[in-house]
């Protein structure tokens, strides 16, 4: 079995390192571009087109699946994802967990990045799964980039300043930018309040990686051999993750367990 992600950088390391998880004989193929990122501030037609070379650079290496591992990337992008590949290879695009965290009943935020907030997207999420629920959309300036870099003082900076968008009575978090899953215990840290339930964090790399597995009839064997391959494509070229992902538990993992880096 061979599963392609795709992202402008290392915001995929989450679900990358949940489908190892589930799947060490899997064999990954990970499509970033580094030529064309930050994909955030592009213009959707713009985004669209780098996302497709990505895609198709990924899908030449004739994935069984692929699976968009950004938030920005699946809401402009998924339907031409889609029209190009299927049903040939299965598009799994990533959503923010705002249905799961509407189930919780609590006031909630959504810590996104400040073109996905207040998005017409994201609203129209809010409407469908959280309707009658108290919802704050934060916007994260800075800390997508932060991440990706691994610039530790930028990203203390950019989790205090969302933080304080955030409100008190807050008790769970939708990270709605794969990059912020990297870094969920800095928020944890930042938003748990004193005398409060611990803070609960709903992220998209556990449920992303289960629906590729569904859409391929696959089922999850955590003790197969961990035999997976893992290649890398940077802007159409074969090469290795950027050095930054092996400041994160998720790209150490990838390294541990994946023979061919």
């Amino acid at each position: 079995m061979k599963i392609a992600l795709m992202d402008s950088g290392i915001g995929l390391l989450a679900a990358t390192a949940a489908v190892r998880r589930l799947r060490p004989d899997a064999d990954l193929v990970l499509s970033l571009d580094p030529d064309g990122m930050p994909w955030g501030p592009r213009t959707p037609q713009d985004l669209t087109r780098r996302a497709l070379a990505v895609a198709e650079a990924a899908a030449a290496r004739r994935p069984d699946a692929l699976i968009i591992g950004c938030n920005t990337a699946t809401v402009h992008a998924l339907p031409t994802l889609r029209a190009r590949l299927e049903p040939g290879i299965p598009v799994i695009g990533t959503v923010p967990a705002i249905k799961p965290a509407a189930a919780g009943g609590g006031p909630f935020a959504i810590w996104a990045t400040p073109a996905t907030t207040g998005s017409p997207y994201q609203r129209g999420l809010i409407d469908d799964f959280a309707d009658g629920v108290a919802v704050t959309e934060v916007p994260c300036h800075g800390l997508a980039e932060a991440v990706e870099h691994a610039d530790e003082t930028a990203i203390a900076s950019a989790v205090a300043a969302a933080a304080a968008l955030t409100p008190d009575d807050v008790t769970t978090v939708v990270l709605g930018c794969t990059h912020y899953e990297l870094v969920s215990e800095h928020i944890r840290a930042a938003v748990q309040r004193p005398g409060f339930p611990p803070l609960v964090l709903h992220g998209s790399a556990g449920a992303v990686a289960a629906q590729a597995l569904r859409r391929l009839g696959e089922q999850p064997a955590a003790r197969a051999a961990a035999n997976g391959t893992l290649t890398v494509l940077l802007s159409g070229r074969e090469g290795t993750l950027p050095e930054p992902a092996l400041a994160y538990a998720e790209g150490r993992l990838l390294k541990a367990v994946s023979p061919a880096w």
